[in-house]
């Protein structure tokens, strides 16, 4: 009697991986990022904020502020976000920080609670606390008090 070897046929194998990789890995990412851009370019773009027609960061991930002029975003101490990108602040760490922004800048606490207050987002009905948006609130400062920020006005 002769041994008869089984043969390995790896073609469709081969075959199925390739087609895969092409509409995995190019036409899908390629689809869904057209679509991104046709019917939500700002969002798809990385929500860029602007400061007089020029870029200045993004309303996704947290801005390196570190000058006592500006709200800071959270640090080691303050409630840190799981992965330390967020752009968000509670309002406790916002009002926190508003004596040390109004000692650096003169301007009133009131005025700067107001601000806060007034740009505060809200949460899903009770998940959550409310919070602001760091670099929202220091472009408003800037925008607000031209003669403190003129350096940061473009």
């Amino acid at each position: 009697m002769t041994e008869q070897k089984e043969k390995w046929n790896f073609k469709p194998i081969i075959g199925l991986t390739l087609v895969s990789l092409l509409i995995c890995g190019l036409v899908y990412p390629f689809l869904i990022t057209g679509i991104g851009q046709v019917f939500f370019p700002y969002q798809a773009n990385g929500e860029i904020a602007q400061l007089n027609g020029q870029n200045v960061g993004s309303n996704l991930v947290a801005q390196s502020f570190t000058l006592p002029i500006f709200f800071h975003p959270r640090n080691e101490t303050q409630s840190p976000s799981a992965s330390g990108v967020d752009p968000d602040i509670t309002l406790k760490d916002a009002y926190s920080q508003i004596p040390s922004i109004s000692n650096a800048t003169g301007i009133p606490e009131n005025s700067l609670t107001a601000i806060v207050n007034q740009n505060q987002e809200g949460t899903f009905w009770i998940f959550g606390s409310p919070y602001i948006d760091v670099l929202r609130a220091n472009l408003l400062l800037i925008k607000d008090y031209p003669s403190v920020y003129g350096n940061f006005t473009g």
